[in-house]
């Protein structure tokens, strides 16, 4: 696979050190030896380049690593053996020790998203449960980037990619623009930036009350769509409209490597126009245009469970015809005795803003 995930680029990099982040870069060596980088280092290969975000957290820090370092080369079809899995944790347990002396003092850990990935769910849970306790380190009990996700591949003539869809879909986006939806495409430079992505997120608080989704302060959001210069990474935010009136937006990044489905919102009104369908299509058939090979939709429930609370999450996004992908989440390498605090504080956040407060605003 061409390039480095989106969250080990530069761009990302660059973004979340505007946020609260303080980013490292470094060159891995096999033996998991590192050596610090001033800058990304562009001219370093790109399996042996790491980005490391630092997180200031009350009078603690964290380390977080996304996705990274690689996994072997392998069929997500297949299962992971034991002894690959305990060569590839003993390259982190090396990786966290040579990295330790880099961090600034009082770190509590290193947290990394394995980018291991499978097609079926049983051996997903088979690798967590021979890799989910080891030396100095244990599976998180909160992930960080979404374990499941949807990926369709764009390797494919559109006519194909349509294909593939389930036919509804097929028809909610022929429905779409048969009604007169119009989806348009906007970067940080368009001349009407502005007012587009005010209207987008006025769809998101809708979309929180709504669904009871948490987000971002509207800063970030427009941070983010505003760093397209000079990257091999493009930012878009689509908004679809019906007569002037705005229905639904999302927000996407497109690099070498990948597209990703960011954020999504919408409104509660002419819904029965299915814009968000032809919103996914349009960034879809960019992405493709772009040059990325696969379009990920970027977090969905595991299974196709009807009492799920996002059970229409997994319809929506499973019907576009792409593969569902398990992904083993977040492990931490503890660097201090007080960590366990800190795991029972964050379970405990988890669990007030995922069920509490659902619950207190009756959803």
């Amino acid at each position: 696979m061409k390039g480095q995930r989106f969250l080990q680029t530069a761009f990302w990099a660059d973004f979340k050190s505007n946020h609260g982040w303080t980013d490292f870069f470094f060159r891995k060596s096999p033996d998991g030896s590192l050596e610090r980088l001033e800058s990304y280092g562009a001219d370093v290969p790109t399996d042996e380049r790491l980005t490391v975000l630092v997180r200031r957290v009350k009078f603690f820090n964290i380390a977080y690593i996304p996705m990274a370092p690689e996994f072997k080369d392998r069929n997500p079809d297949e299962a992971v053996q034991e002894s690959d899995a305990a060569e590839y944790f003993g390259t982190l347990e090396s990786l966290t020790a040579s990295l330790r002396k880099y961090l600034p003092p009082r770190t509590l850990f290193v947290r990394y998203d394995v980018p291991v990935d499978f097609t079926d769910l049983s051996l997903k849970d088979d690798f967590v449960r021979f890799t989910s306790k080891g030396k100095g380190y244990r599976k998180s009990r909160v992930d960080i980037q979404p374990p499941d996700t949807v990926i369709l591949p764009l390797d494919r003539t559109e006519e194909e990619i349509l294909q593939d869809m389930k036919s509804k879909w097929r028809y909610n986006i022929r429905l779409a623009a048969k009604k007169g939806v119009e989806v348009t495409r906007y970067t940080g430079d368009s001349p009407d930036f502005d007012s587009a992505f005010d209207s987008f997120y006025e769809l998101f608080e809708q979309t929180s009350k709504r669904d009871g989704v948490s987000f971002h302060a509207k800063s970030y959001y427009r941070d983010l769509l505003k760093r397209n210069s000079g990257s091999d990474v493009k930012i878009s935010l689509y908004l679809a409209r019906h007569e002037g009136e705005s229905l639904a937006g999302i927000i996407t990044l497109f690099c070498p490597r990948e597209a990703v489905y960011l954020y999504g919102a919408s409104g509660n009104a002419k819904r029965n126009l299915m814009p968000a369908y032809l919103l996914q299509w349009t960034a879809i058939r960019d992405a493709k245009e772009f040059g990325c090979p696969t379009y990920d939709f970027y977090g969905c429930p595991p299974t196709d469970d009807e009492n799920h609370p996002m059970h229409g999450l997994f319809l929506f996004k499973t019907g576009f015809g792409g593969r569902l992908i398990h992904r083993p989440g977040s492990y931490d390498f503890s660097l201090s005795a007080l960590y366990g605090l800190y795991e029972a504080a964050e379970k405990f956040r988890a669990w007030w803003f995922k069920v509490a407060m659902k619950k207190m605003h009756g959803r």
